[in-house]
């Protein structure tokens, strides 16, 4: 999966952290990109709690994504996610 993060700037903040999903076809057909997008969502919804609340998060989901298991889908968006906001934390300075 590829993440990517945003530091939301902006006077009105309704919330937060903000978490976005793209599961394309190439993923797969609905069922399977269904899915994805379950698992993806309740490990997102565990994420919550620890991502900041200024974060605008974009997850897509790349075809090695129906294989691996809730484990490694967990461990993937973890990494991203760190990665992807210390790199939003660098640009927004």
């Amino acid at each position: 999966m590829v993440v990517h993060a945003h530091v939301d700037s902006s006077d009105v903040r309704v919330g937060g952290p903000r978490f976005g999903l793209v599961v394309s076809k190439a993923v797969g057909d609905s069922v399977t990109r269904h899915r994805v997008s379950r698992r993806l969502r309740h490990i997102a919804a565990e994420l919550l709690g620890e991502t900041e609340t200024d974060l605008l998060v974009v997850i897509r989901a790349n075809p090695a994504a129906v294989r691996a298991t809730p484990e490694e889908l967990s461990a993937d968006l973890r990494t991203g996610l760190s990665s992807a906001a210390a790199r939003a934390r660098r640009s927004a300075t």
